[in-house]
């Protein structure tokens, strides 16, 4: 009878680590492809922007945004303005993705460190191509500060949702409390968001360099998520085959 027990309580054992594996699997297929769906949606966004810059109705729809956010051009607006576009700066970005690489290392989350490195190095590679293929002019309506290079799409913007983005995530992630990941999602959203009109306050952007921006920068970012969880999903089955 102990031992009918003991056979019983193994099978148990053992179909319970199989669901859980399958539950596991599961999930993360399904997660694979929410991330594809996502490339698709924001590629076709970009293309679409990228498409219709030279329309005379984008042309006009970005002039009367520029006109609408310049209204509100005052000089404590403009200073805290200045402060959102720094926050997009390579300085600034680059400082705040060592320090986190550090932490993520020092917490020994080094793939998830590798990543979030991968993730704002090939995103300014990634716009510097882009804006040498389109070549688009920045715009010369009235400008708060003066910026050198292409207009489209926006490097600040495309950054900062890179990063901030990829931070956010990985934070909702290793956080376990509910209140805290609430306010890591809503705090980036909102620094994303500023950091791209700030670039629109300021005269250096037209509207639709900071959408395709955030676009292109959405893509790549996505792209990394689906590159660090193929490599997380292998690093553990690895170590459950070891266990075998």
């Amino acid at each position: 009878m102990d031992v009918n027990s003991a056979q019983d309580s193994s099978r148990s054992v053992s179909f319970t680590q199989i669901m859980e594996q399958y539950r596991k699997s599961s999930s993360s297929i399904i997660y694979r492809i929410i991330l594809i769906i996502v490339i698709f949606i924001l590629t076709f966004i970009f293309a679409k922007i990228a498409d219709e810059i030279t329309e005379s109705e984008w042309i006009l729809l970005d002039q009367q945004i520029i006109e609408s956010v310049q209204s509100l051009i005052s000089p404590k607006l403009t200073l805290l303005m200045k402060c959102f576009t720094f926050l997009g700066s390579k300085v600034f970005l680059t400082t705040l993705l060592i320090v986190s690489s550090v932490l993520m290392i020092w917490h020994k989350k080094r793939w998830e460190a590798l990543f979030l490195v991968i993730a704002l190095g090939g995103g300014a590679l990634f716009n510097l191509g882009l804006k040498s293929f389109y070549q688009r002019e920045r715009p010369s309506l009235h400008r708060l500060i003066e910026e050198t290079g292409y207009s489209f799409p926006s490097g600040h913007s495309m950054s900062s949702f890179i990063l901030y983005g990829m931070l956010g995530i990985l934070c909702y992630m290793f956080l376990i409390s509910r209140m805290p990941k609430i306010t890591i999602v809503i705090s980036t959203s909102i620094i994303i968001l500023l950091v791209g009109t700030s670039r629109i306050y300021l005269g250096v952007h037209y509207p639709s360099d900071v959408l395709a921006g955030y676009a292109a920068g959405g893509v790549w970012l996505t792209l990394c998520l689906l590159g660090l969880r193929l490599v997380l999903d292998y690093r553990q089955l690895q170590r459950t085959s070891a266990r075998r």
